[in-house]
């Protein structure tokens, strides 16, 4: 089939400019993948990123595995080259190059490849969550206003305000998404917690294992890190602060888990620093000191098995700890898991301590204490016992059961 071409000379300049623009796209991705890594080193723009990168746990990986290359079935990453090429020729350069949302959801896609597990824990998780489940849950939107301050940690990187993502911003109502890409876009994507290009060792297995560490030796991963939407740039998990935590007059004892950091700058107390103030979830009562870890999975915050990693079947009351009355059991308890005393069950007060039984005494038998009678064991239905996730702020599924 022959295509008629125009016979103006208008019309063959513009067919003109149109073809050149459509050779731009792959010239601009030929141009930066034909020396691989090195293409990219070359730009006096990124220098400070690819010298970050030469030292970072990730140096062993091509620039293209993880921003993608000639191949990537993706157009607008193509025309994201072009702007660039243009930029870079013409001199129209930004004091810093950042990363806009769409590329930061693309890495995230391609953390995957390397970290399957990791990812599918995220991607299921409460953190996992798109747009929608956060901005458009009309419980919350009807009792708190939408402000800029969501971004914080919901849409770190965002491009734009509140008012660019959501409409009305009022407590009225119905809202609706003013970014139709927003509503498949993860609201907390990967880069929100860990940074890239950090210096570290790439991981490896031990060729035989250590024996000069604690088996509980907290690692602190160097990828670790808060992305600061006001600043644009990530503060390392070294550098962030642990809040001194009070319930009324009394000091809290906190865990020396460092990575708490990280957690705390989302879930944080109001500036009274008290326990259960704003989104805190500090442990008080008989989990104090715990670290956030000690109970919630590192990705995908699961906490269903945590109990059984410290309890044994049955308590000090002769309960099974995960039937008892708390939000581990049922979301609907009044006992936060995070801050339940003995005192808030036995109102009578609370029953001693069971003591050890000695060698060859009979089952059942005590020495030393009073006599504490089990109270019944409840049995639980296997589906009572994995309550629903919930979505949206305030119902971060596990996260909240606990």
């Amino acid at each position: 089939m022959r295509i008629p071409l125009p016979k103006s000379r208008r019309g063959r300049l513009f067919l003109g400019v149109v073809g050149l623009l459509v050779a731009a796209v792959p010239a601009a991705a030929v141009y930066y993948e034909g020396a691989g890594s090195g293409t990219c080193a070359s730009c006096h723009e990124i220098q400070d990123a690819i010298h970050a990168w030469e030292v970072s746990s990730h140096r062993s990986l091509e620039c293209k595995e993880c921003h993608g290359g000639l191949w990537t079935l993706d157009v607008e990453f193509h025309l994201g080259n072009v702007r660039r090429l243009v930029n870079h020729v013409t001199g129209n350069l930004s004091e810093r190059v950042m990363l806009k949302e769409r590329d930061v959801t693309r890495i995230s896609e391609r953390c995957r490849n390397c970290h399957q597990a990791e990812f599918a824990d995220w991607e299921s998780g409460p953190h996992g969550v798109k747009y929608p489940a956060i901005f458009l849950v009309e419980e919350h939107n009807r009792t708190r206003l939408l402000m800029d301050d969501c971004l914080r940690c919901h849409g770190m990187y965002f491009d734009g305000g509140i008012g660019d993502l959501v409409a009305p911003l009022t407590t009225t109502g119905p809202w609706r998404l003013l970014t139709a890409s927003a509503s498949q876009r993860p609201a907390i994507p990967c880069l929100a917690c860990h940074r890239i290009h950090t210096e570290g060792q790439p991981r490896q297995r031990p060729p035989e294992p250590r024996t000069d560490v604690a088996a509980d030796e907290r690692v602190q991963l160097p990828s670790m890190g808060f992305y600061d939407r006001r600043g644009q740039r990530h503060v390392g998990g070294g550098d962030l602060p642990m809040p001194e935590m009070h319930e009324g007059a009394r000091k809290v004892v906190m865990s020396p888990d460092a990575r708490q950091g990280l957690c705390y700058q989302c879930h944080a107390p109001l500036s009274s620093s008290q326990v259960r103030s704003g989104d805190d979830r500090t442990c008080i009562g008989v989990h104090e000191g715990l670290s956030c870890l000690a109970c919630h999975s590192r990705h995908g915050k699961e906490t269903r098995a945590s109990c059984a990693s410290c309890h044994p079947r049955l308590s000090n009351c002769g309960l099974d700890v995960e039937t008892m009355d708390t939000t581990f059991r049922s979301r609907q308890s009044k006992n936060n898991v995070h801050f339940v005393k003995c005192i808030d069950c036995h109102a009578g007060g609370v029953p001693p301590r069971r003591r050890a039984e000695p060698s060859g005494a009979g089952e059942g038998a005590k020495v030393g204490a009073p006599e504490v009678k089990a109270a019944p064991q409840e049995t639980t239905p296997p589906q009572e016992k994995s309550p629903p996730q919930g979505t949206g702020p305030g119902a971060g599924g596990a996260e909240e059961r606990r």
